[in-house]
């Protein structure tokens, strides 16, 4: 029997809502700038460009070599990764977590925050997003069938939501919020105060609190990131991401965990172990060794400074080429709006327009705001994930970039 031409899809059309055409939109302008001889400076992707400390590696080659390592793991994580991961909160945040009941594993916080709404959620429930925001939060939604409540991030708030913003209706129908200090792609900061505030209203509408604290380790100046979970009673109505991919430079290893309020963590474990065996018993216990040397050497020996030196290099340097950009207190992007006469403030494709032409004209990649968000247009993100002289030189093509633009 012919079946041809029956009309038959072999594509979710949940995919066309998962926002991540932009990323292979820039992938392809990448290919182009290099076969038309430009050498690409890939400050897209916030991938780092370091290892982690040699403990680490030496740890998990060793577990790698021992014969006892290859079986299925546990999904929810091994005993001694979920007690160190509990040691830890209360060694950096003061949070006592109970790492039987309190805390899970996950393959990264992408991971995690891609399956929480399907955990959690009915298809048809609504849950409060950042806008702009990590695109997997949205994405998640997607994938759960859970409509999306966009909160705004504004410059004119130092792109920290108001909550007083969000109405009435939108509280009492919503299932969660979800919101991360400091964030990506905004290194947007909040104070307990905050959390105590947000606690609170979500209290009051029992609504799920998610903040995702992925970039914990990477506050500059003195700054140290807290945890919404510090504020009393917390663990009652929020739970919290960790990654390891940034605090330890441990990207590829794919390890992250998830605490706080026990029915949510329970329900995420629960999703996890019908969906996999969790992750290799060596890159766990490499995470231990991670933990344990954070605690041993303080904060002063972590990976912050050198996103703070870079910070500051290339600011300065942009600054110096004509495009003044806000400095981040926190994570490894800048959020930098378009330099003058690049485009209209606000207006769609402006900052896309800006991204293709500065990709394809200099080989530097940077990603268009609006791939995080409506709000997010009229901004690009570029990641700190280069050497010092490679953001000079990234600085140098774009000052030479602009005088060109601006001399036509």
């Amino acid at each position: 029997m012919n079946v041809s031409g029956l009309g038959k899809r072999w594509r979710s059309d949940k995919l066309s809502h998962l926002g991540s055409s932009i990323f292979a939109e820039v992938e392809s302008w990448k290919a182009e700038a290099r076969q038309s001889g430009h050498a690409v400076i890939d400050l897209g992707i916030g991938s780092p460009d370091q290892p982690p400390a040699p403990e680490i590696r030496r740890a998990l080659s060793e577990a790698m070599l021992r014969e006892d390592s290859y079986g299925y793991p546990v999904s929810k994580g091994s005993r001694a990764f979920r007690e160190k991961s509990a040691e830890w909160m209360s060694w950096r945040f003061g949070v006592e977590i109970d790492p039987e009941e309190e805390l899970t594993l996950l393959m990264g916080s992408q991971d995690g925050l891609a399956h929480l709404a399907m955990a959690v959620c009915n298809p048809g429930d609504l849950a409060i997003v950042p806008d702009p925001g990590y695109p997997i939060y949205s994405a998640s939604l997607a994938i759960a069938g859970v409509r999306a409540w966009p909160l705004p991030l504004l410059a004119d708030n130092q792109f920290v939501p108001d909550l007083d913003s969000i109405p009435e209706a939108v509280w009492q129908e919503a299932k969660f919020i979800l919101l991360s200090f400091p964030g990506n792609p905004i290194a947007a900061v909040a104070d307990l105060a905050y959390f105590e505030k947000l606690i609170a209203l979500a209290r009051h509408w029992n609504v799920l609190v998610i903040h995702d604290l992925a970039y914990s380790e990477m506050g500059f100046a003195g700054y140290r990131p807290p945890s919404i979970l510090q504020v009393d009673g917390a663990k009652e109505q929020a739970v919290e991401f960790h990654s390891f991919s940034k605090s330890f430079n441990m990207a590829g290893c794919r390890i992250g965990f998830l605490a706080g309020n026990r029915e949510a963590v329970g329900a995420m474990r629960e999703l996890k172990g019908n969906i996999d065996y969790g992750v290799f018993e060596p890159i766990q216990e490499a995470a231990v060794i991670a933990l344990e040397r954070a605690m041993a050497a303080g904060p002063e020996a972590g990976v912050a400074w050198r996103y703070e030196q870079r910070r500051d290099l290339f600011i300065a340097a942009l600054e110096r080429e004509g495009w003044r950009v806000p400095k981040p207190s926190a994570t490894m992007f800048i959020w930098a709006p378009l330099p003058e006469g690049c485009g209209v403030p606000g207006a769609a494709g402006s900052s896309r327009a800006f991204a293709q032409e500065l990709l394809l004209g200099t080989g530097v990649a940077v990603i268009p705001g609006d791939a995080f968000g409506v709000q997010g247009e009229g901004f690009v993100r570029m990641a700190l994930v280069e050497q010092e002289a490679t953001l000079l030189e990234a600085a140098r093509r774009i000052g030479d970039f602009l005088k060109n633009k601006h001399a036509r």
